[in-house]
């Protein structure tokens, strides 16, 4: 049932460490089932997506909005004939390596890594830190499950899909540990899978549509202010109305975003499909000779635009999340530089095979946003946030 373009565990260039091949599972499945399990996965569910875990029971988290990406993007996959386990393991894996408290714990342990290389540190903290670089160093090496090697030891074209950013000095970096390896493309050019491509916008469409409910809830935007300042939702706002005359309140806005969720599924669908049929790959090889063929048409594509420079500005620099995300980022700051004057606080694991402060960067980054505020008042006795 796969379309010639779609990645055939079969032809997989296979896992950096030889393992027998699973008697009722394909090597995505596999992979898949080792995200689950993994103790990064379970941590998602008490880091922050936009609010933190405390500020209410119905926002979503990290892990909720792994699962939505992995159901949006399954969807679509199903219907251009490519590989759903690959694209749900994909999904579900992309932001392992995820901070607590978002977006703004990651900046905030950017600098600190940053800090650091400038004082005339190893080649390895020159890196920084981004996110996907570390959800791969998580399945890579950081989860610490299986005897014979560290990481998940997932298979290439999965490890491919996580690693959907990175900066051109990592990407070289990465290069040379791994010749013609993940970073690969970042490198040379080219493009990843569909399914990576797939796993890409369906983070996009998911976090859209959910920060749009979260905001709602959160009383920080309104219906009024979608539907004066987004034409995309106000499109949709306007065809929930005219099929249910009356419809207000949390009814409307989630036919709205259901609306709006599908549409963009289809034009999703129907752009690739038609990209597909001019550039007539007929397999993964051609696929990454290719430029994009995953994408929304010019006019979704503007609307979604849109619709992200109005979040940018109306919710995620809302004062109220401005506050938070300064509180948060003193907490990854000092929770950093306690641990690299304190090193013998550090856990065991891995002692020896990476620099103080990548070990630092990666305890922090590890934390939920509950045991990263627990330890910070351990530490410091100052309460950040009630």
């Amino acid at each position: 049932m796969l379309a010639p373009y779609a990645c055939d565990p079969a032809r997989s260039r296979g896992r950096r460490q030889l393992e027998p091949e699973a008697p009722t599972r394909t090597a995505y499945q596999r992979d898949r089932d080792r995200v689950l399990h993994s103790t990064a996965f379970r941590r998602l569910v008490y880091k922050t997506q936009v609010f933190l875990n405390h500020e209410g029971d119905l926002f979503r988290t990290r892990l909720t909005h792994s699962l939505e990406v992995a159901q949006l993007a399954r969807s679509m996959a199903r219907t251009l004939r490519l590989n759903e386990d690959l694209v749900e393991a994909i999904a579900l894996a992309h932001d392992l390596g995820h901070t607590p408290f978002g977006h703004a714990g990651q900046d905030a342990l950017n600098e600190c890594v940053r800090s650091q290389a400038s004082a005339g540190s190893t080649e390895d903290e020159v890196q920084g830190f981004e996110h996907n670089l570390q959800s791969l160093r998580v399945v890579d090496s950081l989860e610490e499950r299986y005897p014979a090697f560290d990481g998940l030891n997932l298979s290439f074209e999965t490890r491919e899909g996580i690693l959907k950013h990175c900066s051109s000095n990592n990407a070289r970096r990465l290069e040379a540990r791994e010749p013609g390896g993940v970073a690969h493309r970042f490198v040379a050019g080219g493009s990843p899978t569909l399914e990576a491509q797939l796993c890409n916008l369906a983070d996009e469409i998911a976090y859209n549509a959910h920060d749009i409910d979260d905001g709602v809830r959160s009383g920080l935007i309104t219906l009024d202010q979608l539907h004066d300042e987004v034409p995309l939702f106000r499109r949709y706002m306007g065809l929930a109305l005219s099929t249910h005359p009356g419809l207000k309140g949390r009814r409307l806005l989630f036919e709205a975003i259901r609306l709006m969720l599908s549409a963009q599924v289809y034009d999703v669908i129907d752009q690739t499909q038609y990209r597909l049929t001019a550039a007539a790959p007929e397999g993964v090889a051609e696929v990454r000779a290719c430029g994009a063929l995953v994408g929304f048409s010019e006019d979704m594509r503007s609307g979604s635009n849109e619709l992200k420079r109005f979040l940018r500005a109306a919710l995620y620099h809302h004062p109220q999340v401005q506050d938070t995300t300064d509180r948060a980022r003193l907490v990854v700051k000092d929770l950093f530089h306690h641990y690299l004057q304190h090193p013998y606080d550090l856990p065991d694991d891995h002692a020896g095979k990476r620099s103080l402060t990548r070990r630092v960067a990666d305890h922090v980054a590890g934390m939920t946003d509950r045991f990263a505020l627990k330890d910070h008042v351990r530490i410091t006795g100052h309460t950040l946030f009630a």
